[in-house]
């Protein structure tokens, strides 16, 4: 079977954990990435002049092409590659988990997005600190001493979760330390065989967390 083509930024950003969960799911992919201008004007023609020969209905990046099959909205693609791998959770109740986590880890990304992409980001970095340690606490009460954020199964959320924790842990070295938990959740993720050959791979790029525009990437 053909590869899928995945395409995106040459950032993290949202297409990291889709990135995660192919490479988990051992997905052949060929990676599409396209490159936002610098200063001052950002360009993004390099995506906007691919856009025609695309054929999406919601031309968007991330996308992701199976075949004849063609998927944007990051969450519609990590669904879409779990549902085949059966990482949505089994009942309706873990199903139904997953949905909130998967929103919850939308939430928490679209806050620190906001931040970084702010240009006065330097002053609000303390409140968004503050404020952010409430979300980690919750999830960190949330995990408590499971493996996984929905039980002993390792679900797609977590992919996201994994990232945003990441990303968090880069910007703030300190973020995790009361959390033991969350930092042993960030170790199993990466101790994942799959994972673990990834991140040490030369396809793993640590930075760009964003993209040009961000005050912090």
């Amino acid at each position: 079977s053909m590869a899928l083509k995945f395409g995106f930024w040459t950032i993290r950003g949202l297409g990291q954990p889709i990135r995660l969960l192919l490479k988990y799911t051992g997905t052949d992919f060929e990676e599409i990435s396209y490159q936002q201008g610098g200063p001052p004007e950002f360009s993004r023609q390099e995506w906007f002049s691919a856009i025609p020969k695309l054929g999406l209905d919601f031309p968007n990046l991330p996308y992701l092409i199976d075949g004849d099959f063609k998927l944007t909205q990051s969450n519609a693609i990590l669904r879409y590659i779990a549902r085949k791998h059966g990482l949505c959770g089994r009942t309706e109740r873990q199903m139904a988990i997953v949905d909130m986590l998967e929103n919850e880890a939308m939430d928490f990304r679209n806050e620190f997005v906001q931040l970084v992409y702010d240009p006065n980001m330097a002053s609000m970095k303390a409140d968004y600190l503050h404020s952010v340690d409430a979300r980690i606490q919750r999830f960190s009460l949330y995990l408590g001493d499971k493996p996984w954020f929905t039980g002993d199964e390792i679900t797609f959320p977590d992919f996201s979760l994994y990232e945003l924790f990441d990303q968090h842990r880069l910007f703030e070295p300190t973020i995790l330390d009361k959390y033991p938990n969350l930092k042993n959740f960030l170790d199993r993720f990466e101790a994942l065989p799959a994972i673990k050959a990834y991140l040490s791979s030369d396809q793993f790029k640590k930075r760009p967390v964003y993209n040009t525009p961000a005050l912090w990437k």
